[in-house]
């Protein structure tokens, strides 16, 4: 059973006691905490498609990218506290509102109080969508309850991953995550008007100056979906995000983007990718003042 005591929800396996108040590498207490909650038209297409996500962005994450495009919620903790209960209504208004399906947006850390807040089930798919580190035994505790998985897979580098996201092992612990997401809900399966219901949407951000680790992260999801019956996106979205050292202080270049495009369709891989104007904070949802039930 998942659980604020001694946590173990992601794999930093902090082991401390959330509920008394402890803090481990996600910074968050054992309470619920959200920052947004809106329809959300900024996810690929079969996501959001022309009705948008019923996106609830969570605070904080178990990861410290240092090119975090959301992190005033990722790293700054801002956010409101909300009971499993009003998780649920927040929820059913934004279907009511139109949603399609539901977004958990970096959930993992929160999973004890977004649980309950998911029975009975829904009746629009939920989404899983996350950095992809995550631990296969939480993510067993989600069989049943997650329609689509829309991880991220970072790095094949372990070096890079320490020194962008601190998170050395993010390579194997990743592929074993997307391994376990596959086992539980199988190959993309689309409605008659292109929604995706079912299946994994694996997504990659292209970053300016490490091409081979776009290279070989599209060689390991390759190897790990010889099927091909995984979507894959691959981002071209990268802003800098505060002072970052070269070459993260600068933009993604067309070269560097239409080479791991052509990567991408020699390893077979189908799915989406974005214009090269995409690049821009224009698509970033706003966590300003204005409030968690906000949807516009």
């Amino acid at each position: 059973m998942l659980s604020y005591r001694s946590c173990t929800l992601c794999p930093r396996r902090c082991g401390v006691d959330r509920e008394a108040g402890e803090l481990g590498f996600c910074r968050m207490p054992g309470q619920l905490r959200a920052a947004r909650a809106m329809l959300h038209y900024g996810e690929e297409p079969p996501i959001c498609a022309n009705y948008g996500t019923g996106a609830v962005f969570f605070s904080g994450c178990t990861l410290r990218c240092r090119y975090c495009q959301n992190g005033v919620i990722s790293a700054g903790g801002a956010g409101e506290a909300l009971t499993p209960e009003a998780l649920r209504e927040t929820f059913l208004r934004l279907i009511d509102e139109g949603a399609q399906s539901i977004d958990l947006v970096t959930p993992t850390h929160f999973l004890p109080s977004i649980l309950p807040a998911l029975t009975p089930r829904l009746p629009v798919p939920v989404i899983y969508n996350c950095g992809g580190y995550e631990s296969v035994e939480t993510l067993r505790e989600l069989e049943g309850l997650i329609d689509i998985y829309l991880p991220d897979y970072k790095y094949a580098d372990p070096e890079l991953a320490a020194r962008l996201s601190g998170a050395r092992d993010y390579p194997a612990v990743a592929a074993a995550a997307l391994r376990e997401m596959y086992r539980q809900v199988g190959g993309t399966e689309l409605n008659e008007d292109g929604q995706m219901r079912k299946g994994m949407l694996v997504r990659h951000l292209v970053l300016p100056g490490y091409l081979s680790n776009t290279l070989a992260a599209l060689d390991t999801i390759a190897a790990l979906f010889p099927a091909r019956d995984v979507f894959v996106s691959l981002m071209s979205q990268y802003v800098p995000m505060g002072n970052l050292p070269a070459p993260l202080d600068r933009g993604i270049t067309r070269e560097e983007y239409d080479g791991a495009l052509s990567w991408m369709e020699l390893c077979g891989l189908t799915g989406y990718w974005q214009d090269f104007s995409s690049a821009t904070t224009e698509y970033l949802p706003d966590f300003g003042d204005k409030g968690l039930l906000c949807s516009d």
